[in-house]
């Protein structure tokens, strides 16, 4: 081999690593797979002989680099994010697959609460306060909080929940101070904390201030009997809250609701049963398709003309797929589909 064509090769080989290497200001984003609950869902002397399944589907994301870039405007599969969409404004990469792993944890969590008490099982529960996971950099708590504290109290009011330190601090204005009551390596502490307005790019209501920390979640422990354990791994974020509650509520009951279909789907959920909104629903139906789902479940946003129903509809009319796609609102109206069923043939 000459010199000229190593010098060729080597320069090839720099060129493909640096293309393959450097990351863009975006996250890429592609059809993941499905997995199926009853393999990740144990429910402690629950119903396991489902003749069909329940499925959680997935979407692969990660940085883009120039290859996947290119590889995105081939496929309206395949989807581009700007960076600062996906993260918060100073959040390392640890911080990001943190916040989304304990909002997967809340989603369970939410799931099991929902499953639970249409079962008529028993449910308790020990609260710790409200844990600070990601804080908003230039805003009051960056100097005051960190990762990890407890919001136990504001004002001398006790705090239990995300939503009552949310409805606490609502309302507030820029020359307001609070004092919060924080535990810190086990330590309660008492801190003044002000108010300031929201980055821009995190596209707050005109107005509205804040302390500056984002995704706060109720910690607690939730204590419930039979128990049940859920291992997801790495899976991060809330949309499979609608099927992980169908899972065990079906465990729960003994008796099997898939009758023999594969049911995927997709759809956070609250403690009160409420489906919502979710990313990436094109995507799922794909995942759910080639997973050989005879249902989707999406959420029906009450009807929205942009729900996540018609987006997944859509999708599914382009690739052709026999799977159905059933609109769903809150997890009674998904239980009511699944009664109305014929067992499968």
């Amino acid at each position: 081999m000459t010199s000229r064509i190593k010098k060729r090769w080597i320069f090839l080989i720099i060129a493909f690593l640096f293309l393959h290497f450097y990351q863009l200001p975006f996250y890429y984003s592609q059809p993941g797979g499905a997995k199926v609950l009853d393999n990740v869902i144990d429910v402690e002397g629950g119903f396991k002989e489902e003749a069909g399944s329940f499925m959680l589907t997935t979407v692969q994301m990660g940085k883009a680099n120039i290859f996947f870039y290119v590889w995105a405007q081939l496929s309206p599969y395949r989807m581009l994010y700007p960076e600062e969409q996906i993260r918060f404004e100073g959040e390392t990469d640890e911080e990001y697959q943190h916040r989304q792993l304990m909002a997967m944890t809340g989603s369970q969590e939410a799931a099991a609460i929902v499953a639970y008490e249409k079962a008529g099982k028993s449910i308790e529960f020990d609260y710790k306060g409200v844990l600070v996971t990601s804080i908003i950099e230039g805003m009051p708590a960056s100097t005051v909080l960190q990762r990890g504290d407890h919001i136990v109290g504001v004002d001398g009011n006790e705090i239990l929940s995300a939503e009552q330190l949310i409805d606490l601090l609502h309302g507030m204005e820029e020359t307001d101070t609070v004092e919060l009551s924080v535990i810190r390596d086990g330590n309660i502490e008492q801190v003044e904390i002000g108010f300031a307005s929201f980055p821009e790019e995190m596209n707050a209501p005109d107005g509205r201030v804040g302390i500056g920390i984002s995704a706060p979640m109720t910690d607690r422990d939730v204590i419930l009997n039979p128990a049940v354990t859920i291992d997801t791994s790495q899976i991060g974020g809330p949309s499979a809250g609608l099927m992980f509650s169908l899972e065990i509520y079906n465990q729960l009951t003994e008796q099997d609701m898939t009758k023999g279909y594969n049911i995927a789907g997709t759809g956070t959920l609250n403690e009160e049963g409420k489906v919502g909104r979710i990313g990436g629903a094109r995507q799922k139906i794909v995942a759910a398709d080639k997973a050989g789902a005879d249902y989707f479940f999406a959420p029906n946003e009450d009807g929205a003309s942009d729900s996540n129903y018609q987006e997944a509809l859509l999708a599914a009319e382009d690739i052709g797929t026999s799977m159905k796609v059933i609109p769903i609102d809150d997890f009674d109206e998904a239980l009511s589909f699944l009664e109305s069923l014929t067992k499968k043939e």
